[in-house]
């Protein structure tokens, strides 16, 4: 048996944390939540992949930032019910879909082609037979994996001063993103919110990019308005008078245009955070996104627009679905949360020169988070 080389090492010791968060989220599905195991497989993932997100900032606050999305109560809401899909015909599409990927893989020599081409062939089967399009669990799922190829785009494009210089994006970053955005969009044509983070996030990394590659962007951008306009709004509750559905308590599956301007929405929208992770997780968000602004002006540009574009969703629409509809909204929370984290550790070990079990305080406090809101949503709090 060949020996595991530096490299491999390395890239094992990265992905472990998004595994074990991936598997500690599904071992509580699956016991404490009563959910079916392909569901909670499918869950698990959106964990993993929020815990990728959030692996530059260590390996520790990844899991637990993962956890922490995974106990609030819009996810932990997708829990338990009865199995969505059928688990022979799950195992044979993931096995038909490795196959694909591996043949690509080997014979073409092109691995990140092979990933987009397995993925679509996994989301050929997923819409014919596997489930129904407007999947929260995949919209969740490829909001995480857009957001980590985005912001690692901007990373290795913008660096700080005091790292590694700017690297010339691979082509892997805007095919991706490009099909993940496709995807999303076609799952979800409320996916197209996150449109303007990405075009924003192309134009700050300076990634070289085709005409044909414009053109794809604007036809999703059209397909998904369009869905939103043929989804959401309608004729009858667009022009409908949003303080009148407030005072009665009115709640409708579709937008209502003046919303944005009641402040019991804003308060609404506000407590459903606060609802999601505290207080503490509200005050922990905002100096994440201050502190980003201040060492990351472009990941703080990019993820504070496509959370002000789902926070407009959430003011104008009135569905009691929104709080589920707005869980992107939640990823960029959990991210700029963790961030403030980070950012606190490293006070702690530079600016006070402390280190050894001091700068471990800010992650060992941050995990009291998600261990409170699992109590919370388990009836043990």
């Amino acid at each position: 048996m060949p020996a595991i080389t530096q490299q491999q090492r390395q890239t094992l010791a990265y992905w472990l944390p998004s595994a074990a968060a991936g598997a500690g989220a599904w071992l509580a599905f699956v016991t404490l939540g009563q959910t079916p195991l392909v569901r909670a497989a499918g869950l698990a993932l959106v964990v993993a992949g929020m815990a990728m997100l959030l692996r530059r900032w260590g390996a520790a606050l990844a899991v637990i930032g993962g956890l922490a999305l995974a106990f609030s109560p819009a996810f932990w809401s997708q829990t338990g019910g009865a199995e969505s899909l059928n688990l022979p015909l799950t195992l044979a599409a993931l096995g038909l879909t490795g196959l694909v990927g591996l043949a690509l893989a080997r014979f073409a020599g092109r691995p990140y082609a092979a990933v987009g081409a397995a993925l679509l062939v996994f989301t050929v089967f997923f819409w014919s037979g596997l489930a129904n399009p407007r999947s929260l669990r995949l919209t969740t799922l490829l909001t995480v994996w857009l957001l980590y190829l985005l912001l690692d785009l901007l990373h290795i494009t913008n660096p700080r001063p005091d790292e590694a210089p700017s690297e010339a994006p691979g082509s892997h970053y805007t095919l991706g993103l490009l099909l993940l955005l496709t995807l999303g969009v076609i799952n979800d044509p409320l996916f197209t919110l996150i449109l303007p983070s990405v075009v924003l996030g192309l134009a700050l990394s300076r990634a070289p990019l085709a005409r044909w590659h414009w053109l794809a962007l604007g036809i999703v951008s059209v397909v998904g308005l369009y869905g939103i306009a043929e989804t959401y709004i309608t004729s009858t509750w667009w022009s409908f008078p949003s303080a009148q559905a407030e005072a009665v308590g009115l709640r409708v599956p579709y937008v209502m245009a003046d919303g944005w301007r009641q402040a019991s929405r804003w308060i609404y929208l506000l407590g459903l955070i606060v609802g999601q992770f505290t207080a503490a997780g509200v005050a922990l968000g905002v100096i994440g996104l201050a502190r980003l602004a201040r060492w990351y002006p472009p990941l703080g540009a990019v993820t504070m627009t496509a959370y002000a574009t789902f926070t407009v969703f959430g003011l104008v629409y009135f569905g009691r679905d929104g709080a589920v509809l707005l869980l992107p909204l939640l990823v960029i929370q959990v991210f700029w949360m963790t961030y403030a984290v980070h950012a606190l550790g490293e006070w702690l070990q530079h600016g006070l020169r402390v280190g050894g079990v001091v700068g471990w305080l800010a992650p060992a406090a941050y995990t009291l988070l998600p261990l409170a809101m699992l109590l919370r949503i388990t009836g043990g709090l």
